[in-house]
């Protein structure tokens, strides 16, 4: 039963206001100004720095006092579809849930971390960033990046924060690991010409690039058994495949996209150097196109960091859930040295989805969890 209390009437008043703001990405039309004035405006006390990385990459970090813990939440959202059945918007709080564009995923815990942080004089750091939904984590990376060059200055330096909660749904409860996650585009070639004639292995480009893709499915099957902290196998898809003119020409062409979750203990580059290897004629051009790392970053040392990472969320009073095959920046500030854990209200289940909802109960706990982690002593 929702109690009504002052952390989560502040939690909602925020969450109503975030959610009116348009931050889908894409298109990614996100500027300094809109959201972030509201969020200047509810951070008093703080030190806060701006910063436009373009293209709608925008973020803001503030700090207050010394903290050595970092909040990181992402404030873009997915696009909304036509299934909604009201304005995605528009904040509805209906029985047990709040309902809004983001309010999963993960506005929800933007606005419970803004209650905490109003609720409380505690030293706290929160970074902001509004480019997580688009594969294109600049805000994250040029934070880390800069770590070394920004010493200077009213607010803590980045090295301090050498922990950092990573807001996504995760149920309130600490998700230690996940997956990584890699996007590759191979090209085929081959030799354009009739139909009729017969043909050699390496003629047909889509010959090739088939070929390619059922000794790729069957790599993958024979790692169904490899686990990890929960997880089994490695996640491969086959997104997009195209090329050729016509059915009786042979297709001087082809490419294909694929994208796959390999466990945190995985070898990514050894991973990639199998594929291409898997046919021959192998792909003419092969290209990762996006990497993400997995959680925890370095696979050499993914046993003992996991272990850190659980006693890292017992001194935190956070209960630890399972593996994630979902994908999160906390792998970025894993791989910088941080000790990262995820954390936030919501179910994975509702976010991405049309009438997106977090439990109110979630909101409140999450409130009280983030509040508690900011007054407890350093």
């Amino acid at each position: 039963m929702i109690q009504d209390s002052a952390l989560l009437n502040a939690t909602l008043a925020h969450l109503r206001a975030l959610v009116a703001f348009d931050t889908r990405n894409p298109p990614r039309a996100i500027g300094t100004g809109g959201i972030f004035d509201y969020l200047r405006a509810q951070l008093a006390g703080f030190h806060v720095e701006v910063t436009d990385h373009g293209a709608g990459s925008v973020s803001l970090l503030a700090a207050r006092g010394k903290p050595g813990l970092l909040f990181n939440v992402h404030l873009d959202t997915v696009p909304d579809s036509k299934q909604w059945s009201a304005s995605p918007f528009e904040l509805r709080v209906s029985g047990d849930r709040a309902i809004g564009l983001g309010a999963c995923d993960i506005k929800g815990a933007a606005a419970a971390v803004l209650a905490a942080a109003g609720a409380s004089a505690g030293d706290m750091a929160l970074l902001f960033t509004t480019d997580e939904e688009g594969a294109d984590p600049r805000c994250v990376r040029t934070f880390l990046d800069a770590a070394e060059n920004r010493v200077d200055g009213p607010r803590p330096p980045v090295p301090a924060f050498a922990t950092v909660i990573v807001a996504e749904p995760t149920d309130c409860k600490a998700v230690l690991a996940h997956r990584g996650i890699q996007s590759v585009r191979a090209r085929f070639e081959g030799r354009a010409g009739h139909a009729s004639r017969k043909q050699e292995a390496d003629d047909s480009a889509l010959h090739q690039a088939v070929r390619w893709s059922a000794a790729a499915l069957d790599f993958a099957e024979a790692r169904s058994a490899e686990n990890f902290g929960g997880l089994r196998g490695m996640r491969f898809n086959l997104g997009r495949i195209e090329g050729g003119i016509k059915a009786n020409m042979i297709a001087p062409e082809a490419e294909l996209r694929f994208g796959m979750r390999p466990l945190p203990a995985a070898d990514m580059d050894g991973l990639l150097a199998q594929l291409r290897e898997l046919t021959h004629p192998g792909p003419a051009e092969f290209a990762e196109t996006f990497r993400g790392p997995p959680l925890p970053a370095d696979c050499a040392t993914a046993g003992s960091r996991l272990q850190e990472s659980y006693a890292l969320a017992e001194s935190l009073g956070i209960p630890v859930g399972e593996a994630v095959d979902f994908w999160t920046e906390a792998a970025l500030f894993s791989k910088a040295g941080c000790k990262a854990l995820v954390y936030g209200p919501g179910d994975i289940a509702q976010a991405h989805s049309a009438d997106e909802w977090v439990a109110l109960d979630d909101l409140e706990h999450a409130a009280r969890t983030y509040l508690r982690i900011t007054e407890r002593p350093a």
